[in-house]
């Protein structure tokens, strides 16, 4: 579930391993290259963190976040 703080959309993820993270990450940064809009992130070991909102909106978040986050939660 994605949830609205300091205005950016974030949301953590986990998985098994960290070859399941990255294999997510991978298939997150082709999404995020075709919209060009890409997230702030973090990944340890098994856990993916995701920020998304839009710098050249003064980073807020917008439809472009809300379309993107949309985009993320069908690759699981």
């Amino acid at each position: 579930m994605w949830t609205e703080i300091n205005n950016k959309l974030y949301r953590k993820f986990e998985f098994s391993n960290f070859s399941e993270a990255f294999a997510f990450m991978t298939r997150v940064a082709m999404e995020a290259e075709k919209m060009n809009h890409h997230p702030l992130w973090t990944n340890v070991w098994n856990t993916v963190e995701i920020w998304l909102s839009t710098h050249d909106a003064g980073d807020v978040v917008t439809d472009k976040d809300k379309k993107l986050a949309e985009k993320i939660n069908k690759l699981l």
